[in-house]
């Protein structure tokens, strides 16, 4: 079988060549290229985009190199700026908290970048990345799971894939736990065996993508008083409880963002617990689900039982700190069902 792996110059993708290769498939490595030289400054924070990436680069060449396989770099700065730069600009000027990761994921690295490999001529049957996940195909249909490390499980950033992408895919790590990854790094004799984990999308400051003059305006209470000031709406996020610059009795946390009366609103631990949202822009993986399920409304948050219907989704224990313009990811044990982006909270 031919495997087209998808190449970032960390650990995980490239012990999944390391390992697709050992099995005895023809692995052919590719990579997307996102960096403008001279658009931003970036910083030193390991990042999925950041002025680092010609060292990533310099990385994976040499990995192909050393496994004796093709490599090829498709350039796709002009389409994530469009795809995942432009989108994110708009949803955090708009007041909203996006999720670039998981637009990219959907739309760049098992959209863009395998089209690109097949339109240059690239031959492939599957296309392979390090992300921590499963696909399991039953009768013909494809389902998605939590990958075996639950703390390095990346299922919430794929659930907008569709079946037609998952039946060509691999996840050659999905029940490999990273503590086995990196000791599979080190037998392979891989340079990457010690590189940290990316930590963010981007290595910089993000309100630097935003382009934005500062914007004075309020911090405000729940009762609409004036606790302090911002400069930009756009530098505080829903459920942020440091860096707001105002003395009071109990910790407060960023409520709301309002773009429309330029406001930060911020209350209690427990102003910030929701228990109703309203979903839009729905991706299932099978079908749309009805009843009881298990939901994250962040990557990094625990699962939380919830019921849904016809994009309602509640929680009877509620939910803290869901920020419109997020995604809600829904599972039913270790099945990831679809999700959507938040509208309401309430």
């Amino acid at each position: 079988m031919i495997v087209a792996v998808g190449l970032s110059g960390g650990v995980d993708s490239s012990v999944a060549a390391a390992m697709l290769r050992e099995q005895g498939h023809t692995v052919i490595g590719v990579t997307m290229k996102l960096w403008r030289e001279g658009r931003y400054r970036g910083g030193e924070r390991d990042a999925c985009f950041g002025p680092g990436e010609a060292e990533d680069i310099a990385v994976s060449e040499a990995l192909c190199r050393r496994l004796g396989i093709e490599y090829h770099v498709f350039d796709c700065v002009d389409e994530y700026e469009a795809v995942v730069l432009d989108y994110f600009r708009s949803e955090y000027l708009a007041g909203r908290t996006p999720n670039p990761c998981v637009r990219c994921n959907a739309l760049m690295k098992f959209g863009v970048l395998p089209q690109m490999a097949r339109k240059s001529g690239i031959a492939f049957d599957r296309f392979a990345t390090g992300h921590y996940a499963q696909i399991r195909e039953e009768h013909g249909v494809f389902h998605l799971l939590r990958g075996a490390d639950g703390k390095k499980d990346q299922s919430y950033f794929l659930y907008r894939l569709k079946q037609a992408q998952l039946k060509w895919m691999l996840f050659p790590l999905g029940d490999y736990r990273k503590t086995q990854v990196r000791e599979l790094a080190e037998a392979y004799g891989l340079s990457v065996k010690d590189k940290p984990d990316s930590q963010d999308f981007y290595s910089g400051d993000h309100v630097e993508l935003l382009n934005a003059p500062p914007r004075p305006g309020n911090i405000v209470d729940t009762e609409g008083n004036v606790l302090g000031r911002h400069d930009g709406f756009w530098n505080y996020t829903v459920g942020q409880r440091k860096g707001l610059g105002i003395a009071a009795k109990h910790p407060l946390y960023v409520l709301e963002v309002n773009a429309c009366r330029n406001e930060v609103v911020v209350g209690g631990q427990a102003d910030t617990v929701r228990h109703e949202l309203k979903l839009a822009d729905c991706s299932w993986i099978t079908s749309e689900p009805d009843g009881e399920v298990q939901a994250k409304v962040r990557s990094a948050s625990n699962l939380v039982p919830a019921i849904y219907h016809k994009g309602s989704l509640e929680f009877p224990d509620g939910v803290f700190a869901a920020a419109k313009g997020q995604s809600a990811v829904l599972y039913r044990g270790d099945e990831v069902l679809g999700g959507g982006i938040i509208t309401e909270a309430k």
